[in-house]
């Protein structure tokens, strides 16, 4: 089983001026430790129940862009960039550019967005839930048909490219990682199933969502096998390695093979040394 470090919480003991320097010691610390993958929350506010709106937070994508030039092994990705936040050939072009400048390793973690307030605060068109998912599924093939040969132009019902030109291409292949998150049985786990390379679930329900996502797979003509199923797992400074290692047991045994950690830490290279102490437990499995 593989271990993802997400890191979701900015607000460090360390001091806003340190950010950037123990930001670069946990990276390195948790691709040292064996962690395969470090993700970051596509969020411009903090989220309850990690803490309130006015705490830090670093923006996804200029993150991702700092933590491929202090890493050299790991998989970058956003858990989960809102579809509203950006126009999908600018989100394209930004996994396009950090995939070339890490050497191959960017991915794109894409949901249909939920923080109602963050958006409006900052003023960001945030559509009903309904076009949210109608935009979610045109941005995936936007992001696609960019990362493939070709620029033909792309009309949907919310976007239109009058050219998907997109150069330099990526240099992961087939194309860059992707992962559609949520847990929504009728629209997100139908995505996945027809465009995605992983899925990434909550652990309440998550045994009753695999099913699901494998009936979608029956009738999109497309392997189960071949989906990665990921599961987000939020922990204390006070876990222990032992627990982590109980839960995970349970996750890997519903069908769950990565599995991203957070905490609210106001010592993120802690929560590292604990992944480190898992890491050798649930790497064979």
């Amino acid at each position: 089983m593989e271990l993802g470090l997400q890191i979701a919480d900015f607000t460090w003991k360390v001091g806003t001026a340190r950010l950037g320097a123990e930001l670069t010691a946990t990276a390195q610390e948790a691709e040292s430790a064996g962690l395969s993958r470090i993700s970051v929350m596509d969020h411009l506010w903090q989220i309850a129940p990690l803490g309130p709106p006015e705490n830090n937070m670093l923006e996804a994508y200029a993150t991702l862009g700092f933590l491929a030039a202090c890493t050299k092994k790991v998989l970058l990705h956003t858990l989960v960039t809102g579809v509203v936040y950006r126009e999908p050939g600018l989100l394209a072009k930004l996994v396009s550019t950090i995939d070339v400048l890490s050497g191959g390793r960017a991915g794109l973690g894409i949901g249909a967005a939920w923080y109602q307030d963050e958006a409006e605060g900052l003023g960001v068109p945030f559509p009903v839930t309904a076009e949210r998912f109608e935009r979610l599924e045109e941005a995936v093939q936007i992001c696609l048909a960019m990362w493939a040969d070709g620029d033909a132009p792309y009309t949907g019902k919310h976007y239109s490219l009058r050219r998907t030109l997109n150069s330099p291409q990526p240099l992961r292949r087939p194309r860059p990682y992707l992962m559609i998150g949520g847990g929504g049985e009728k629209k997100t786990l139908r995505m996945v199933a027809r465009y995605a390379d992983a899925c990434n679930l909550a652990r309440q329900g998550a045994a009753g969502k695999l099913d699901v996502l494998r009936a979608h797979c029956e009738r999109e003509g497309r392997d189960y096998g071949d989906i990665e199923k990921t599961v987000t797992m939020q922990v204390t400074p006070e876990t222990t390695s032992a627990e982590i290692v109980e839960q995970l047991e349970t996750l890997h045994a519903l069908g769950f093979t990565v599995a991203y950690v957070l905490a609210k830490h106001s010592n993120p290279r802690a929560l590292v040394e604990t992944l480190a102490q898992v890491q050798p437990a649930v790497s064979d499995w």
